[in-house]
Order: C-alpha cells, then sequence, then structure tokens
C-alpha cells in the first residue's frame, strides 16, 4: 500500500477501530493528524515532479471489474495540483474540527458514533477528492454524506434538527440522483467502456458526446452538483443545517464537503462536457448573482450568528461558481483557490461559534455584546476569522477573489461589455455586502453595550486556540503567498484545456 492509499484509507480504518473499542479522541486526533503530515509529504513530493505537466499524477489503480459489456472499473486514486490542494484543505480541516470537538465526557450521547462519523466525513472527503474513477468518485462522497445526517439528528442543536436532519437528508438525497443520472448519462455517452477520469476526458475530446446532446446531461450534473453545493435556488438546506449541526461537524460539511460539488464540476463536467457548458453559461450567470447578492442580503438580515455564517457560506460560493464560468485558466485557477481559502475561513468561523455557543448559551446578537475588553483572545481571532471572510488582503480569499475576478473578466470577448463582465461588476457588490454583515456582527458581539444577564466565561486557552491558529496560519500563509497553492494550481487548470465563456 503506497502513501496516498494510505492517506485515503487511515481516517476510515481508524473509524473502524473507533467502533469496536479503540479510544474515541485519541484515535480520532492520531489519524487526522498522521493523515495530515502524509499529505503534506505528498506535496512536498509533488514539487519535485518534472514530468506531468498538468496531468493527473497517479499513485495506484487496482482493477475491480473488467467484463465486456461493463464498463472498466478500478480502484484507483491520483492527485494533480487541483485535487491535491483539496487534499490539504481536507486534511488540515478534518484534523481541526477533531481538535475542536467536545472531550469524550462532554458529549451527550455516543462519543463512539461522534469521533467515527467525523473521520468517515473527512475519510469521504479525502477519497472524493483523490478517486481517479468516477465511480468511487461519487460512491466515496455518499460516504460522507450519510453520517452528516446522523449527526445533525443526534448531536445538532436545537428543537428543529430532526427535522433539519430529514431535510438536509431529502434535498442531497434528490441531488445525488440527479447527479447520478448525469453522470451515467456522461459515461455511457461516451462509449461506456471505462469509469476511469482521464480515460473519459481523453475520449470526449476526440469523439465526445453529440453537442445538441451536452446541454441537457451538463443541465443534470449542473443540478445535481448544485445542490450538493447550495447553488441558488437549491441552497434551503444550508444555513438550517450548518445552524444546528455540532460546530465540527459544519466546519468538515461547510468547510470542505460542500466543495465536491465545485470539484466535479471543473473535474467533470467542463471537460467532458464543453459545449453543454459552453451554452449554459449565461444560465450559470444569472444563478450565481443569486448566491452573491440575493443571499448576500438576506445574510445581513440575520439575527443570530450561526445563521449569518451559514448563509455567508452559501453566498460565497457564487465567487467560486463565476471563477467556473469564466472558463480560462485565471478564473478556474481562482476558484480552486477560493474552495481552499474559504474551507479554511468558515472553518474557523464555526469554531469561533460554536466556543461562543458552549460559553455563552446563546449566539444572538441582541443576546451579546461588549465583551472585546473581557475576552481579547476571543476578538482578535474572530477579527482575523471576519476579515478573512470578507476579503481583506492579507488572507487567501483576497488574492483567490482577486483572480476570479480578473479571469471573470478576461473571458469577455472584445471590448464588449457582455454577460460575464455584467455579471462581474455586480459580483464586486458582494464584497461590500461581505464587509457589511461582517463588521455589523463584530460590532454587536464584541463592541457596545454588555446586557446585564451576560456572564462572561474564560478566555480562548490554549486547548481551544490550537485548532483556531492552525485554519488561520493557513489563511495567512496563502493570503501573502498565493504562490504556494498556485504552482500545484496552474499546470493542472492548463492540462483541463478549457474553452473560454462567452
Amino acid at each position: 500500500m503506497n502513501t496516498l492509499e494510505i492517506i485515503v484509507f487511515l481516517p476510515l480504518v481508524a473509524a473502524l477501530a473507533i467502533g469496536f473499542g479503540a479510544p474515541s479522541r485519541a484515535t480520532a486526533l492520531g489519524a487526522s493528524a498522521l493523515t495530515l503530515i502524509l499529505s503534506l509529504v505528498m506535496a512536498i513530493r509533488f514539487l519535485k515532479l518534472t514530468d506531468v505537466e498538468g496531468t493527473i499524477f497517479f499513485e495506484s489503480s487496482r482493477s475491480l471489474l473488467d467484463m465486456e459489456g461493463f464498463p472498466q472499473l478500478s480502484l484507483s486514486f491520483g492527485l494533480d495540483g487541483i485535487s491535491l490542494v483539496l487534499l490539504l484543505l481536507s486534511t488540515i480541516v478534518m484534523f481541526a474540527a477533531v481538535l475542536a470537538a467536545p472531550k469524550e465526557n462532554e458529549i451527550k450521547g455516543s462519543s463512539k458514533l461522534f469521533y467515527l462519523s467525523l473521520l468517515l466525513i473527512g475519510g469521504g472527503a479525502i477519497g472524493a477528492f483523490c478517486a481517479t474513477d468516477l465511480f468511487f468518485l461519487y460512491a466515496f462522497h455518499e460516504l460522507a454524506l450519510i453520517p452528516t445526517f446522523l449527526m445533525i439528528g443526534i448531536f445538532g442543536h436545537g428543537e428543529n434538527r430532526v427535522r433539519t436532519a430529514w431535510t438536509i437528508t431529502i434535498y442531497l438525497g434528490v441531488g445525488s440522483l440527479i447527479l447520478l443520472l448525469g453522470l451515467i448519462l456522461t459515461v455511457v455517452g461516451l462509449g461506456g467502456t471505462t469509469f476511469n477520469i482521464q480515460d473519459l476526458i481523453a475520449i470526449a475530446r476526440v469523439e465526445g458526446i453529440p453537442a445538441e446532446s451536452q446541454p441537457w446531461i451538463f443541465g443534470l450534473l449542473l443540478v445535481g452538483f448544485g445542490v450538493l453545493v447550495s447553488l441558488f435556488p437549491f441552497h434551503s438546506w444550508a444555513a438550517p443545517a450548518y445552524a444546528e449541526a455540532p460546530s465540527s461537524v459544519t466546519m468538515l460539511h461547510a468547510g470542505v464537503l460542500k466543495k465536491f460539488g465545485l470539484y466535479g464540476l471543473i473535474r467533470v463536467a467542463l471537460p467532458m462536457l464543453p459545449a453543454g457548458a459552453e451554452q449554459l453559461t449565461n444560465l450559470l450567470l444569472v444563478l450565481l448573482l443569486g448566491n452573491i447578492i440575493y443571499l448576500g442580503l438576506v445574510t445581513i438580515a440575520q439575527k443570530k450568528l450561526d445563521r449569518m455564517l451559514g448563509y455567508s457560506s452559501v453566498m460565497h460560493m457564487g465567487y467560486v461558481f463565476l471563477g467556473i464560468a469564466a472558463g480560462n485558466e485565471i478564473g478556474i485557477s481562482g476558484a480552486v483557490l477560493l474552495m481552499f481559502g474559504h474551507g479554511l475561513s468558515i472553518a474557523l468561523l464555526f469554531a469561533l461559534a460554536g466556543w461562543m455557543r458552549d460559553k455563552f448559551g446563546t449566539l444572538e446578537f441582541e443576546k451579546l455584546g461588549g465583551i472585546a475588553k473581557s475576552l481579547p483572545r476571543l476578538g482578535l481571532v474572530f477579527g482575523f476569522a471576519a476579515f478573512a471572510s470578507a476579503g481583506l488582503p492579507g488572507f487567501a480569499n483576497f488574492a483567490a477573489e482577486v483572480e476570479v475576478f480578473f479571469g471573470a473578466f478576461a473571458s469577455g470577448s472584445g471590448e464588449e461589455i457582455g454577460w460575464i463582465r455584467w455579471t462581474t461588476i455586480i459580483a464586486l457588490w458582494g464584497v461590500v455586502i461581505s464587509a457589511v454583515y461582517m463588521l455589523r456582527a463584530y460590532r454587536y458581539l464584541f463592541f457596545g453595550p454588555k446586557p446585564a444577564k451576560l456572564e462572561i466565561p474564560g478566555d480562548l486557552n490554549w486547548a481551544s486556540r490550537a485548532p483556531m491558529l492552525l485554519l488561520l496560519a493557513g489563511l495567512l500563509a496563502v493570503g501573502f503567498v498565493p504562490e504556494l497553492l498556485n504552482q500545484f494550481i496552474r499546470p493542472a487548470v492548463e492540462g483541463l484545456s478549457l474553452g473560454s465563456a462567452g
């Protein structure tokens, strides 16, 4: 078993070990820490490659089904620059989520189920990003969704957690079925001989699905992946789920698992169905403005921190979709970099929100305030997280959003201000909206009058700060030196051979 296979299966084996009686927190911490270390080793190894030229660097492939009349099925994993960046995101957030999780004696219910589920969510995401077989890309994502539903219903917050768990189950279940239909039609349209992603892309470049059929299949993939990403108007499941899920689960889902749909569009839909993507670009532009502008205004109207962060996460997906809609190298590169930056920043914000919920018993803005002097460490870390989310210079989100905006504006034709350029101009107002709701939340929580009945707990200790500082360090490192990740992303995006949107 090679390094990449260990990375993929270690969290799953650790989850199995917990199920059979291994110490829950210690096993989860050890497995997630080792997975993070090994992913950093893979990044260092990747730097030494000179002959990859943007294509997937295969680490392993084990044939499982090779029968005439059926697509060839292989348990295969590999990395290119795009999947490597998302692997790093997954392992960083998974380790931080386990660190931020309650101690075993603080969990109301089975601590084994809690930590086992965290590892399955993280391990499923890692498997999906590393899989080079379309069947297993889909299967690993579904593996991560099942414990997400359970965690919200069993360990979630609020009286509506069971109803929320059922809502997200129905929404994402329907989205997954639509996605499955689109993937099947894609494989069949490309000959139905293999599930290997690179082979399917090669077939699409030579023969391809007829142009008149591509919009329908791409539309299915857009809706399927879009539901999983909470693309407007398929977004209503996300904010309640994030608000009522345990904070560690929300860190993993909002920070990592939600990126699967965006990754699927880049890895599968765009290179395999380029004509369909081109014909539906204008529709995608309209929908992503719903994320950025409409849901941005909805975010401003929220009166609880967890709901505000939930809608904020949904809103920022619009920027990633804008980079994907640009269809050029700088736009796609910015989208991938923004997936990384957003994943770290939203995980950090939900970690802070979870700590505050546990200590104050509420996240309503009206019941909090004036805590900056009493809790300076909390105020400092929350301020950094808010600035990162709002896209201030020095954080990964800023560098990524700049790339997205430049890429989207550059994809227009000539001197005309076409659909995508108008969309970019309108989307820029989302930056102002983000600053408004983040600064408003900061003012409500840390300044102004302190409610008379508010009891102030002790400030963040080192145990609480450790996962937050890990996430913050990633945001600052990539923010100051975007080339840390762009050196991986750029060759991979060039290897996709995408056309530009008009």
